[in-house]
């Protein structure tokens, strides 16, 4: 097992807090007996040899003025072992008549432990958040090198076999530098590690949060209404106590499969691209308002776009003042009614047949077959 050490760092911050309080210089020993923070900076980088008596005989080791001339490097004073989990990490020096300062020392030494084991404890905690944001990550990208996830999960004391979605949180960071933005970042994520009570967020990227939350409310149900509630409340509270803008989406329920999350990750994610593309000014997207247009997006680079698009060109070819696009959209999006497709575009049901008619003629689609319907609404979908 790796001996606990103290840092440095640690041993400064101890020295620089104590010698506030009282009026004596202060040296801090590391477990070798070497001096690593100081009120005498020139003392750094010596031996202490009262320390090390008090490291090898694991006590209260005091010097007074006879017995520091015959050391090197002491000067009189008290040495107390420093102990983090019952073992000795360094000790703790105070300067001065013995007699007269044993009662502080005492109390400088009980503050260094205590900041000692704070400071264990802080690292700990961060141990801890690194390792459950590598276990997300590796479940969102269905990371086939974790070899025992049960194992590693009961480890994390995560629960992994309950339904979880995925969440994206999207941070606008592009005004800040590097080192703000991931400040901001590490905030956002403490906030939504407290809201929520969920111990799964992970920083993806710069820009990118992700949170697993239960698919499941208390009633055992898939609720989207509960989940559009609560994440929208979150986005404000995040408005409201950060320095940045944030926009967030919700993946998919998958009931079964050993990457339900990976997938629920992938359908959060395009959602989160096509609904910036459809809606900029929305900050909230989910996938279950954009089912259609998210699975047509893998789509986009293959040539089966190319020909689902291909009868849209041919209307935009000859329908320069786009008032036949405009038409096709508002009838698809009055459910195929030409009524209420007339009355929204303030036009008499005759032109919207006779402008019906045209697209027909300039596609070669017959609009009142089915299939041809689909094929022009699916260009539509994939034109935006």
């Amino acid at each position: 097992m790796k001996s606990i050490s103290i840092t440095p760092k640690l041993a400064q911050y101890i020295v620089d807090r104590t010698m506030k309080i009282i009026d004596c210089n202060i040296n801090v020993m590391n477990n070798s007996g070497k001096i690593i923070g100081s009120g005498d900076i020139e003392r750094i980088g010596e031996l202490h040899e009262g320390a090390m008596l008090a490291i090898s005989q694991k006590r209260v080791v005091t010097i007074d003025n006879p017995t520091a001339k015959k050391l090197k490097g002491v000067k009189p004073g008290v040495n107390f072992p420093l102990k983090l989990n019952d073992e000795i990490v360094g000790v703790i020096g105070v300067t001065g008549e013995p007699k007269k300062i044993i009662q502080f020392a005492k109390l400088v030494c009980m503050s260094a432990e205590m900041m000692m084991e704070q400071e264990h404890l802080l690292k700990q905690l961060s141990q801890d958040n690194r390792l459950k944001e590598e276990f997300i990550l590796s479940i969102i990208q269905s990371d086939n090198k974790v070899s025992d996830l049960s194992e590693w999960s009961r480890k994390l004391n995560i629960n992994i076999s309950l339904p979880h979605v995925a969440v994206i949180i999207e941070i606008d960071s592009g005004q800040l530098g590097i080192q703000t933005a991931m400040s901001e970042l590490q905030h956002i994520q403490n906030e939504l590690q407290i809201i929520t009570k969920s111990k799964l967020v992970a920083i993806k990227s710069l820009t990118e949060i992700v949170m697993l939350i239960p698919a499941l409310n208390k009633f055992n149900r898939w609720d989207l209404a509960e989940h559009k509630s609560n994440l929208e409340k979150l986005v404000n509270y995040i408005k409201t106590s950060c320095q940045v803008l944030v926009k967030i989406s919700l993946g998919n329920y998958f009931h079964h499969g050993i990457d339900m999350i990976a997938r629920s990750y992938q359908t959060a994610k395009i959602a989160m691209l096509v609904g910036k593309k459809r809606m900029p000014n929305c900050r909230h997207f989910y996938y279950q308002e954009l089912i259609l247009p998210v699975l047509l997006d893998s789509l986009n680079h293959d040539w089966q776009a190319e020909e689902l698009l291909s009868p849209l060109k041919k209307l935009k070819s000859f329908d320069h003042s786009g008032i036949l696009q405009k038409t096709l959209t508002t009838w698809f999006n009055q459910n195929l009614q030409n009524s209420k497709t007339a009355s929204t575009l303030f036009i008499h049901r005759n032109t919207l047949e006779y402008r019906l008619n045209s697209i027909s003629k300039l596609t070669g689609l017959n609009l009142s077959k089915f299939d041809d319907r689909v094929l022009l609404y699916i260009a539509l979908q994939l034109d935006k």
